[in-house]
């Protein structure tokens, strides 16, 4: 909006959009946590009773200062706005199910993620083209809009629910998000994509950095479904504006391990019959707690540290 008005980027407008979206992340995620719902504890995670009584839902709190730093100081667009709009409700919808007294049914939150997956799908669909690169080969495959219309849905959907399952160690999904996001902004300076939404994802990450302000291990609140699901949904977005959307599986390789395979594996037992990973607890960072015995601090540095590394990887790949 400020873009709007001094009719062009100012880099100090962008210099402050950033430091005040982590200031007032920070102040309010400070000031108004005691008013979130509180955890009941999860009975079936490592250690989930010991969340119990702390406030969860803050993902309310540093996406709403993102939502209103990204109109303020981002360069607005129709495609910019519907997305914010879109990550809104879906932080809303996940906002709901922290204050649930009864948790929403799986059902009932993968029907709500479809609709906003399909939405997302059509925006994008309508103010870009449906050509997509396979990065490192230098290849271009422009898809019938109905076949990006569905791989699309699948890639969002996807995204909401393996960030949402990593969602169980102070500071993982998060430090991992930052990760991924970083990762996808180095993308877009490499592939000369668009700075305009580069920007926005740099406001995105310093309200995570807000957030982890508080969640850093022992945490004093969670993000919820609140923060882990629009997390989901940006990273699919912003993947998705890079004209690259396959590089989704390495810049978010361990969210999609560690996240994902819990989904195949409840999937293939409730649908199939099929039981896999019988040995292994998922989500992942439970299995590396329970069974292998890393503290929740060990945990977050070395999925991270393993992210870093492809991510690294793979920008190395792009650039040659």
């Amino acid at each position: 909006m400020i873009h709007m008005l001094t009719d062009g980027v100012l880099p100090i407008m962008a210099f402050i959009g950033v430091i005040a979206a982590f200031a007032l992340t920070c102040f309010f995620t400070s000031t108004c946590s005691q008013y979130l719902p509180k955890d009941m504890g999860r009975e079936f995670a490592h250690n989930g009773k010991l969340s119990a009584g702390k406030p969860r839902g803050a993902g309310i709190i540093f996406i709403t200062v993102f939502t209103l730093a990204a109109l303020l100081f981002g360069s607005l667009s129709t495609e910019l706005i519907i997305y914010l709009v879109l990550i809104y409700v879906e932080m809303l919808t996940g906002y709901m199910d922290d204050a649930a007294d009864e948790p929403w049914g799986e059902y009932k939150k993968g029907i709500l993620d479809f609709i906003v997956a399909a939405i997302v799908a059509l925006n994008y669909i309508h103010f870009n083209s449906t050509q997509i690169q396979i990065a490192t080969l230098g290849i271009d495959i422009t898809l019938h809009p109905v076949v990006f219309f569905i791989l699309t849905i699948i890639l969002v959907w996807a995204a909401i629910n393996v960030t949402n399952c990593s969602d169980g160690v102070d500071g993982l999904s998060g430090t991992l998000t930052i990760v991924t996001l970083v990762t996808i902004y180095v993308i877009d300076q490499v592939k000369g994509v668009s700075s305009d939404f580069a920007y926005v994802i740099l406001l995105f990450v310093v309200c995570i950095l807000g957030y982890l302000w508080y969640n850093a291990t022992p945490s004093r609140l969670m993000m919820g479904d609140a923060g882990s699901r629009a997390m989901g949904i940006f990273i699919s977005i912003a993947i998705l504006k890079t004209g690259s959307p396959f590089l989704f599986l390495p810049a978010a390789a361990v969210l999609i391990v560690d996240g994902g395979l819990g989904l195949i594996k409840v999937a293939l037992l409730r649908f199939l019959k099929i039981h896999i990973f019988s040995n292994t607890t998922m989500p992942l960072h439970d299995h590396v707690r329970k069974t292998i015995g890393w503290s929740n601090t060990q945990t977050v540095f070395r999925f991270a540290i393993i992210q870093i590394v492809i991510s690294i990887a793979t920008v190395y790949l792009l650039i040659i």
